[in-house]
Formats: C-alpha cells, structure tokens, sequence
C-alpha cells in the first residue's frame, strides 16, 4: 500500500487551509493509499535550515541532521510515496512553519555540485495548497516558485489555489471594514466547495502518478 503524507501548515485548526490539506488526504485514501496528516503548529518546537551543512557531508549526504520537531517529518516524507502540502498565504508567502520544512526538505537534497544537483533517489507527486484572503490569482507567482523547485527535487507539483476565503465567523468582532462580508460568506457556500472536491481529486490523482 502506498503510504502518502499530507502537511497541514496552518496554525488553525478546522479552518481553510486544513479542511482542503485533510480533502486532498481523503481523495488520497480513496484511491487506497495509507495516508498520514501532520499538523506543523502541533509539532515540538522546530527551525527553519540552519545551514550547518551537515547533510553535504559524507555521512550524511541529502539528510537534514538536525533533530526537532521536524526530523521525524523529513524521514517520513523520504520514505512517503507522495506529499500533500498546505499553507495560508501570509505577507505574500507560505506560513513560517511550512517554509521552516519547505528549506529542511529541499536544501538536504542540492550538492552544488554540476553532476548530480540532487541527492534525491526517488521522485513522488506533490499536491500544494495554498489560502488566502486576496483573489486566488495573486497567488500565482508564489506558486509557480516553489513549484519550480518542488519538481526539481522532490517530483511532479500540481497546485491549487483557494482565494478571497472566509477567515472568521464574526466580522464585526474585530471591525474589519475593508471586507465584503456577505460576498466571502457567499463564497464560502458556492466556491469552496467546489475546492474542496478539486482538493479531493487532487490527492486521488497523486496515485496515478
């Protein structure tokens, strides 16, 4: 049975990004896959790269060394046949703790060398989620960056944008004006949905691949 892991990088629980990142996990099972969700903001406490260039060194090339809260992550996503990330969108990037195991999960594998550039050994499909409160095609820049980088060491990347969310029941508790409150309540009715099954297809598509 393949064994996938799906990466919830969000703080809040129940909310946008985690309800799609757990969708793309049950699309994944019902393909038949063992699938395994891991919530980052549960985790001990972790770092981003430290650059101590451990996982260049003979004994331990293309492994992270250093042992926190995301060691344990890194095996599994090595040992997965495919990885769901998900992540809010925040200042315009990822939430701290995903780019924290976006720079341990990538920079392990560069060599700076001309042949091989990567030390990976296998290649598995990457499902990345993203959310956001802005429309979705903001966000197109920030993921064809780290779709780029995704399929040039871990494996195929297909994305999935989920814009203009809904982010508290209750608006007028923090006095937001700035919203349309009756259009993104709308939209979560309508439109997020619909995400949601996009979700769902996408993690059942991570076996075909």
């Amino acid at each position: 049975m393949k064994k996938i892991i799906a990466i919830n990088g969000s703080p809040r629980s129940g909310w946008n990004t985690d309800i799609l990142v757990r969708e793309a996990a049950a699309g994944a099972a019902s393909a038949g896959a063992e699938v395994e969700v891991i919530d980052l903001y549960r985790l001990e406490k972790f770092t981003g790269c430290v650059s101590c260039f451990g996982c260049k060194t003979e004994a331990y090339q293309g492994k992270c060394i250093c042992r926190d809260g995301l060691a344990e992550v890194l095996e599994k996503i090595r040992q997965a046949d495919g990885l769901i990330l998900g992540s809010p969108v925040y200042l315009g990037d990822v939430s701290a703790g995903l780019r924290a195991l976006y720079e341990r999960l990538i920079f392990q594998y560069i060599t700076y060398r001309n042949e091989p550039r990567s030390y990976s050994q296998r290649r598995i499909p990457v499902a990345l989620i993203v959310t956001s409160n802005v429309p979705a095609e903001y966000d197109a820049e920030l993921l064809a960056r780290y779709k780029r980088t995704l399929e040039a060491f871990i494996g195929p990347t297909q994305t999935l944008a989920s814009g203009n969310t809904l982010q508290v029941n209750n608006y007028e508790r923090y006095n937001w004006t700035m919203f349309n409150v009756e259009e993104k309540q709308q939209r979560r009715e309508t439109v997020f949905p619909q995400e949601r099954k996009a979700a769902f297809g996408m993690g059942a598509k991570m076996l075909k691949e």
